[in-house]
């Protein structure tokens, strides 16, 4: 009776167990929908790993990627890629705009493809061209495309040119499929206007969409490494280089230090540089200030700071991204031009420049002769010899002056042709 009775208890208890189980691990319904927005970069990649992680600790239904970039950096992009690939929450894509270069990999890692009509994706051919950085490449999205069953053919063409694809592409062309071309060739399972539509495809419910956001530090970091934004900090940190240079206050040179510190930082945490860059950047910054007030006028330094500077800039923005680096640069020059031509009236006295030049000081014992050009081309008489030099008398004033060489005598006229300085020259009248 009693193994009875205890069996019973047992029986009831697992069965308690195993009616809890299912619902703690059941999803919750909701439905994480990621912003794959803008630059791919590595602020991206962090929200992609923070959501991906509270997806899977809540049994999320599913995650969403909402794609509309034009790329980004490949790194980031291959930690989203291998993040989504290695999660066990099923995983969609809607490409609600472009999704080109680093976008169509992150775009290929999921499980399911929906483009809107007017989307497309592919351009995926790395900067620099390379045989080694296209060949890597090339395999990355093979390997994605086979890993969810797509033509691996077709991803190859996105990356590398030589692959053929006669029915998407041209010869020698990079592939780029319109939403249309891409469910064709079974790279998209669907088109759909938007993103809801998108969602009933594949059984979620819109009403259970949550959207994570980015920390303050990951949207300062794509704040900063905007291409307007960062010239707007290079610009800021020239102004303080060079208004430094007018006043030697080190206030503007601390201002510009610190955006130069925030643009070359900022680009540093979100994957654009590294250690040799920021190396660099510390290097030119160091140069130009010890140029300004420990080596003053031997320009050597300020030179060397200053190309180092450039470099580090260039650099920091990724060799992908050389076009962006020159717009953020002609941005800055442009502003810095501006802003200075109207700080240097405010400023006129460089006192870089009077640091380095010889200045006479005027005592109270000396007083420098006036400049005197104000009596070009006055008339007057010679009142002594001129051998060349001697007295004129001049709009009624007695003035030392000289001749070219030629004798005057007293009593002569005499007009002034020219001045330099404290000395007044005359020739003969008529």
């Amino acid at each position: 009776m009693n193994r009875r009775v205890g069996l019973l208890i047992a029986t009831a208890a697992l069965g308690a167990v195993l009616s809890v189980v299912p619902a703690l691990a059941a999803p919750t319904g909701e439905v994480v929908v990621i912003p794959i927005h803008g630059t791919i970069d590595e602020g991206m990649a962090h929200l992609v790993d923070r959501a991906i992680t509270a997806a899977e600790a809540d049994h999320a239904q599913a995650i969403v990627l909402d794609v509309d970039t034009f790329g980004g950096l490949v790194s980031a992009a291959t930690e989203i890629r291998d993040r989504v690939l290695g999660t066990s929450v099923p995983s969609d894509a809607y490409v609600s705009g472009r999704a080109w270069s680093a976008g169509a990999l992150v775009t290929l890692s999921a499980q399911h493809i929906t483009m809107a009509p007017g989307a497309s994706i592919g351009a995926a051919e790395p900067i620099p061209t390379t045989i080694k950085t296209v060949s890597a490449l090339r395999g990355e999205f093979s390997a994605t495309a086979n890993v969810r069953h797509r033509n691996a053919t077709l991803a190859a063409a996105m990356v590398d040119a030589n692959v053929a694809a006669p029915a998407y592409k041209s010869a020698g062309a990079i592939l780029t499929l319109t939403a249309a071309q891409a469910q064709r060739a079974g790279i998209a399972d669907a088109v759909a206007p938007q993103r809801d539509l998108a969602l009933a495809q594949w059984h979620l419910d819109p009403a259970h969409v949550v959207t994570p956001d980015y920390t303050l530090g990951e949207r300062l970091v794509r704040f900063a490494t905007d291409p307007t934004v960062s010239g707007l900090l290079l610009s800021i940190g020239f102004l303080g280089l060079l208004i430094e240079m007018q006043t030697l206050y080190l206030v503007a040179g601390i201002i510009g230090v610190g955006a130069f510190a925030l643009f070359f930082g900022t680009h540093m945490y979100a994957g654009f540089s590294d250690g040799l860059v920021i190396a660099l950047a510390i290097a030119g910054i160091a140069g130009v200030l010890l140029e300004l007030h420990v080596f003053p006028g031997h320009g050597v330094s300020g030179i060397i700071g200053l190309l180092a500077l450039v470099s580090a800039i260039v650099l920091a923005f990724g060799i992908p991204f050389v076009f962006v680096a020159v717009q953020s640069l002609a941005i800055a020059i442009v502003l810095t031009v501006v802003i200075f031509w109207f700080v240097a009236r405010w400023f006129p006295q460089n006192a870089f420049i009077k640091r380095i030049a010889f200045t006479g000081v005027q005592g109270p014992d000396y007083v420098a002769a006036p400049n005197r050009t104000d009596l070009i081309g006055h008339a007057g008489i010679a009142t002594s010899y001129l051998r060349p030099a001697g007295v004129a008398a001049i709009d009624g004033q007695r003035i030392d002056v000289l001749t070219e060489g030629d004798f005057v005598a007293a009593g002569s006229p005499v007009v002034v042709t020219r001045v330099e300085g404290a000395r007044i020259f005359v020739r003969p009248g008529v």
